[in-house]
């Protein structure tokens, strides 16, 4: 987050060059450079303040919970944030947590002091694992991992074989990205893009056994259930039919990608012919992917977010402002992109019934 415009304009950029090997199914960024990532105090993603998202948390919590008996348990979150879904697992099943994020701010959090967990700022580590953890959590931090795989061997040496430890991730769907064109989370900060093909290999390469793989939040994300191995090396058998269709999708990509991008500019050029005032709702990735691939200037000139850490800031690369939804009651706007279709109903509700305004909405 940027706290003035002039900072945002001037911020670091990189190069994306996805790249997919064909002898694993892996997606990358051949050009990601590990030095321009800084997961410190100005970094922020938390979705927690949207009642669609704080719905999915609450069902995931429970389907953990249940399906693991973690009642009384001891449980890690790597990546925690800043401690909301560590905070409901342990609250609901009775455990005790503790987490790990080095963008952890003590002031901003709604964990502080809580009895049941702590939270360390700093990233995880085999110095700073606990011993006889009952289950690992890990949600939207291994694709921003620049080695995955050493990243979750080290996990594997700190998990207590005596414990049965059970691990939880979820990363984004790389198929979402694909299949529905959800080009906006094509973002620097992701190196990895993983299916569920190269995730479950990921996973039995770094020597665990995978219990569960399946898509959830409409197929947005991709999570997996896993533990330890009993053997020392995991073997898997290559899919080559699964390849192949990763290579399918990723050569339809480009040209896809050109029309998608047409598609947006269209539609913000309909709204300057017509002379309406336009705002972006959603001033995470995909907001800053958006804005800075179409570069549209001065077009859009806030960006709504009902994050009140966000409110006040400055979108990177290109500088609108960041303003919270009552803003749009003095700026009366014609019309809101919605950058993340899984939210239209919230903000529909929210613009008519809440702050009574008659806006028409687009997704992208």
């Amino acid at each position: 987050m940027c706290k003035d415009r002039n900072a945002a304009l001037n911020v670091d950029k990189g190069d994306i060059d996805l790249t997919l090997c064909r002898m694993c199914g892996h997606v990358f960024n051949s050009s990601f450079t590990p030095d321009f990532m800084e997961y410190a105090g100005n970094y922020e993603n938390s979705l927690h303040f949207s009642e669609r998202f704080r719905e999915y948390t609450n069902w995931l919590a429970e389907q953990l919970i249940e399906r693991y008996s973690l009642s009384d348990k001891k449980i890690i979150e790597i990546g925690c944030g800043q401690g909301d879904f560590l905070k409901l697992i342990c609250e609901r099943g009775g455990n005790t947590g503790i987490g790990f994020d080095p963008s952890y701010r003590h002031e901003m959090s709604t964990t502080t002091n809580h009895h049941s967990i702590k939270i360390i700022n700093d990233y995880f580590s085999d110095r700073l694992a606990e011993p006889q953890v009952d289950f690992i959590i890990c949600r939207h931090v291994l694709e921003h991992i620049y080695s995955p795989m050493n990243f979750l061997k080290m996990i594997n040496r700190t998990v207590d074989n005596r414990v049965n430890t059970k691990l939880f991730f979820e990363v984004p769907s790389l198929l979402w990205t694909l299949r529905d064109l959800s080009i906006w989370d094509i973002i620097y900060e992701h190196y990895s893009y993983f299916s569920s093909y190269s995730l479950r290999q990921l996973f039995v390469r770094c020597g665990f056994s995978v219990h569960g793989i399946y898509e959830t939040y409409e197929k947005q994300f991709l999570c997996i259930e896993a533990s330890k191995s009993s053997h020392r090396n995991g073997k898997f058998k290559l899919n080559r039919n699964g390849i192949k269709n990763l290579e399918n999708y990723a050569s339809e990509l480009s040209e896809k990608h050109k029309t998608k991008i047409s598609e947006a500019k269209n539609l913000l050029a309909d709204s300057r012919h017509a002379k309406k005032k336009t705002v972006l709702w959603g001033a995470g990735s995909k907001g800053v992917t958006f804005l800075n691939l179409l570069n549209i200037g001065n077009q859009i000139r806030y960006v709504v977010d009902i994050n009140p850490r966000k409110q006040g800031m400055y979108i990177a690369g290109t500088g609108q402002r960041i303003v919270e939804p009552e803003f749009l009651k003095i700026y009366k706007p014609d019309y809101v992109i919605v950058m993340n279709p899984i939210y239209m109903n919230e903000i529909k509700h929210y613009t008519n019934n809440e702050l009574g305004l008659s806006i028409q909405l687009f997704s992208v």
